[in-house]
Order: structure tokens, then sequence, then C-alpha cells
């Protein structure tokens, strides 16, 4: 099986990066930086693109080849289950997810030559009328 079509824009993300999360309201100081590793790998030959951060967090990232978006299914350690809507222009990567009682987003900017991506997630506790910080988050490229 080839590399699903829809799926080639993310093709630079397949390889080893750390992971730099900062900046946390959750984190006992605002000064506290958080190191890992996150690695993106093709699944079933291209079939879709899964992300593991460390032990801790999958996420298994799919496009129905008829629209613009993709979409996130997200799981990890303390039993979370979510999905996101995710778009991707090259340059800017966002993923969202609006329910009642917890709304997220992510906004990130992809370095020039696809090997950095600068990141900040925002919440939501009023189904995405109010929106507060979460989290910076940096990746770095490790392999190619």
């Amino acid at each position: 099986m080839t590399t699903n079509p829809a799926l080639q824009p993310l093709e630079f993300l397949v390889g080893d990066w750390e992971m730099d999360l900062f900046n946390a309201e959750f984190l006992p100081d605002p000064e506290t930086r958080v190191r890992g590793s996150a690695t993106f790998a093709w699944v079933e030959q291209g079939a879709a693109l899964v992300m593991r951060q460390g032990d801790n967090a999958t996420w298994i990232i799919g496009r129905d080849d008829s629209a613009d978006d993709f979409h996130v299914l997200y799981s990890d350690d303390r039993g979370v289950s979510r999905v996101y809507r995710m778009t991707f222009d090259g340059h800017r990567w966002t993923l969202q997810r609006n329910t009642a009682e917890f709304s997220q987003r992510f906004e990130a900017t992809i370095g020039t030559e696809g090997t950095t991506i600068e990141g900040r997630w925002e919440k939501s506790f009023d189904a995405g009328e109010n929106w507060q910080h979460d989290f910076n988050i940096n990746y770095t490229k490790t392999t190619p």
C-alpha cells in the first residue's frame, strides 16, 4: 500500500522529535519545563499517521480524501479519549475540539525547514465562548 495521498502534506512529521512543554497552568511553578519525546510514524504503510508522546499519549491522524480537514483520535494513560478536527496548510497547524463541558484548541507554526513546531493550547469551559491559555509546547525534529 502506498501512503494515502490525502496525508502527503504531513510526511515531514515522520520521525523523532524532542518535545518541550512550558508555561503550563497545571504545573506547580510556571517556570517549569517538561521535556519529552514524540515519534510520528505511518500506520499500515501510510493509511494513517500515528504520533506517540513517550508512553503517555497516542494520536492517530486520518483524513477523508474529499474533505479539507483531518481528524485526530487521541488517548492517553489517564484514560482520556478525544476526537479533534485538524487543519494544516503547510505552515500553520490547528486542532480543535468543542464540547459543552470542556473545549480545547491548539495552534502551531511550522518552521521554514519543517524541523521545528511552536505551539500553544487553550481551553474553554463554556463551549468555546471564552478561552484561556493552557500551555505552550514546542517540538524539534531529531531525525530526518
